[in-house]
Parts: structure tokens; sequence; C-alpha cells
């Protein structure tokens, strides 16, 4: 079932989409050479609880971290650790806030330090692919329209996106129907309505997307160890259209 929210639901939303954004600049802070992915979970926790929040992901489903964080090869729902990042490394951080009972949820892809002429085209690939997803967030389009939108930049720019892991309807509750795909046709599914509220997340591969989940049972690395990109913002479709949450 696909919830609508009243502008009341979506003004707390927005509150907690503005906190997501606040914790990705405590990210930024720390993205450097050294730096464990476990410390970097720990410095966000912090810095959500001290605004009197509560971590998104901390528990969910027994996930055992405030943040998912993934390098390189890595996916999605990386389990922060020992892993100390490394100068040239792309990493995903994955972050969830609850404020007053309602959730905001933004994944950002971090250089650490300078990247590669192709690291750094499939990380403005995939900030271009999300963008061109939220472009389309109107009420009198369909979900094809965004995933179609998200996919035709990744490939047009010699990548391919993930298609068994996407977007979701987000609110009261972290994950929420609908599914948001990062692939679609133009016209097709879902008709977009106001009130919606979705996290629009593309997953960006450079070649094969084929996934696997490792022991963990949580991590999710490329198959093949390619390299991903992956961006999300919370978005509400209004009658004057998409509104992005997770900024300041």
């Amino acid at each position: 079932m696909i919830y609508l929210k009243s502008p009341r639901e979506i003004a707390l939303m927005r509150e907690a989409g503005r906190l997501v954004a606040q914790a990705h600049l405590v990210v930024k802070q720390h993205m450097q050479p050294g730096i464990t992915t476990r410390e970097i979970d720990l410095a966000v926790e912090d810095f959500i609880r001290s605004k009197g929040c509560i971590p998104s992901f901390k528990g969910y489903r027994g996930f055992p971290a405030s943040t998912c964080i993934c390098v390189n090869e890595e996916m999605v729902h990386g389990i922060p650790g020992a892993r100390k990042l490394q100068a040239g490394d792309i990493v995903k951080v994955d972050i969830g806030v609850i404020y007053k009972d309602y959730h905001g949820d933004s994944v950002w892809t971090y250089g650490v330090g300078e990247l590669s002429p192709e690291k750094k085209h499939l990380v403005e690939a995939t900030e271009n692919s999300l963008m061109a997803g939220v472009a389309q967030a109107f009420p009198s389009k369909y979900m094809g329209d965004i995933g179609h939108a998200m996919q035709k930049v990744a490939e047009d720019n010699g990548y391919v996106v993930q298609r068994e892991y996407g977007g979701h309807g987000v609110g009261r509750n972290l994950h929420e129907d609908p599914s948001v795909p990062n692939f679609g046709e133009p016209g097709r599914g879902i008709p977009l309505r106001v009130g919606m509220t979705i996290a629009i997340e593309p997953i960006v591969c450079v070649k094969d997307p084929s996934a696997l989940t490792l022991s963990d049972k949580w991590t999710v690395v490329s198959k093949h160890n390619h390299l991903s990109a992956q961006c999300e913002h919370t978005v509400a479709i209004t009658k004057d259209g998409p509104q992005i949450m997770t900024v300041l």
C-alpha cells in the first residue's frame, strides 16, 4: 500500500532530510586516507544522537551499524568495520535519520583524495543519473519515467544500472511501497501522485552489474570486482513537482 503524506508529514520528513544532509557534512570532514569505515560510522551516529534523533539503520532487521558504507567493489549494505580508506577509493555512504517518527534517507559517493579521471566520470554520471530521475518526479508522470531517465544517463555514459537493488517509498517506515527501479519505460508503471515520498537511488556500475552477498549476510559486492557508485535523495512529489528533502 502506498501512503500519501500530508503537508505536515512532508514538513517532518523535510527536517529529517535536513539532518541527513548535515550528517553527510560530517562524513566529508572525515573522508581521508587511513580512517576506518567504523570511525566514520561512529562520527555519524554521534552527530545524529546529538540532535536528539535516531539512526534509521541501527538495528533495522538486525543491521549492526548506523550507516551503510561501501568501498569500491562493494555495492550496497556494507557494514562499517576495520577497513581503512586509501587515496583513490570511492566510498558510498548511506545515512538515515528518524525525526519525530519520520525517516530521511540519502546516499552519496565520495572520493578519498584525488580520484582518477575514470572514477570521477563514474561518480559524476551517477549524480547526473539521480538528478535526471528526480526531474521526472511530477504528478503527471509514471514510475517508469523516473527509471528510464536514470537508465538513459547511465547508458549514455557507457555504464549499466543495477537492477536487483533500487529505490523505495519512505515515510514513517524506512522502506515502504512503491519500489523505485533504476530502469524503466516512459509512461509505464505506477502513476506518480501528490503526497508520494520516495527514495530515488541509482546504482551505476562500470560493467556487468551482477552481485553477490558476503557471508555477513548484508554486504553486497560486485561479482566481478567492478566499481560502482550510488547517489540517493528522499523526494516528495508535490503539485509543483519534486521537492528534494535531503538537502540543507
